[in-house]
């Protein structure tokens, strides 16, 4: 696939034209307060493992609805002290895995935390967490479920579990809640930035090829899933045209970057049709904190900089925690 999206010198200018709602502060702060009033209830429970440089916690919290979301918290072998955290959240599909799968934070001397994904988990790689909220009609997949209404939206489920999980974690006694950091590639990185403007407090952001962002054109100019999933719908439900997007409005990552109060580390990929680079540059672009950088990888697709790009967040972390 060649480069389709605009030229990187209108990328780096370009702004979004997604519209936000006049009440999506309070909208947010009324979903978070319904949250809070459940126990976050955090338990923590030691996994054995055949790992010895990193000892692994099975974790359970209370997100949306009270209702119970997995976890896996890492942290080096032999901590004794308050550790700069880690929160990493799971791309489109995939699940938080085996405890085994993701141990390079705790590895670089960080605790970590995995959240996994209220429903997904069942393509590449596993989960442990059920949806138990319905919806009607949607596209195969997740984008769609509950899409035409904001209150039964399923990334409103999702994006609240991931503020759940920053107070999960920091409730651990050997996380630093003070030296929090969120990342995440794809709906990772998406949900990375989504909580980074909802948590105020946290010392770094860095979402890896971001999923979610600039959804008006998102949903326009790739005919590839996730985004595709929101064109089939609308092609057979003619008349929520309006409605999806007014939906929509709530969970675009511009409006969530907007109120990025973090020094932010994104990426991109220009050959990506899965997250087109334009809609990354949107949220870059409008991103609230001056400290903010872009890696852009030109003949890369939705795979961004891999581990290469891994290698990068390593290197430019340490000097925020």
């Amino acid at each position: 696939m060649a480069q389709f999206d605009m030229p990187l010198e209108e990328l780096r200018t370009y702004r979004s034209a997604s519209i936000e709602p006049p009440d999506f502060d309070r909208f947010w702060a009324d979903t978070l307060a319904q949250a809070r009033s459940h126990d976050l209830d955090a338990r923590f429970e030691p996994v054995a493992t055949a790992i010895r440089t990193v000892e692994i916690f099975d974790v359970e919290f209370s997100g949306f609805g009270g209702h119970r979301i997995k976890g896996w918290f890492s942290v080096p072998a032999g901590s004794t002290g308050p550790l700069p955290l880690v929160v990493e959240f799971v791309g489109y599909g995939g699940g938080r895995g085996l405890p085994h799968q993701n141990l390079t934070w705790a590895s670089a001397g960080y605790a970590h935390f995995l959240m996994d994904t209220r429903g997904q988990g069942g393509s590449w790689s596993t989960g442990d967490t059920p949806d138990p909220v319905g919806s009607a009609s949607a596209t195969p997949g997740f984008l769609t479920r509950g899409i035409a209404d904001r209150d039964t939206f399923y990334y409103r489920r999702v994006i609240t579990d991931g503020v759940r999980a920053v107070e999960a974690a920091r409730s651990h006694p050997l996380a630093d809640a003070a030296r929090t950091v969120l990342t995440g590639v794809s709906q990772g990185g998406g949900l990375s930035i989504a909580v980074g403007g909802l948590v105020p407090d946290l010392v770094a952001v860095a979402p890896d090829v971001p999923f979610l962002c600039d959804l008006p054109r998102a949903v326009r100019i790739t005919d590839a899933a996730p985004y595709r999933e929101v064109a089939v719908y609308l092609a057979n439900h003619r008349p929520e045209r309006e409605r999806v997007f007014g939906t929509l409005a709530y969970f675009d990552n511009v409006h969530f970057a907007a109120r990025g109060s973090a020094p932010a580390l994104f990426s991109t990929a220009l050959q990506d049709l899965t997250c087109p680079p334009s809609t990354v540059f949107a949220a870059f672009n409008g991103y609230g904190h001056q400290d903010r950088t872009i890696e852009v990888y030109d003949f890369n697709s939705h795979e961004g900089g891999g581990a290469h790009h891994e290698a990068l967040r390593l290197e430019w972390l340490p000097k925020y925690v």
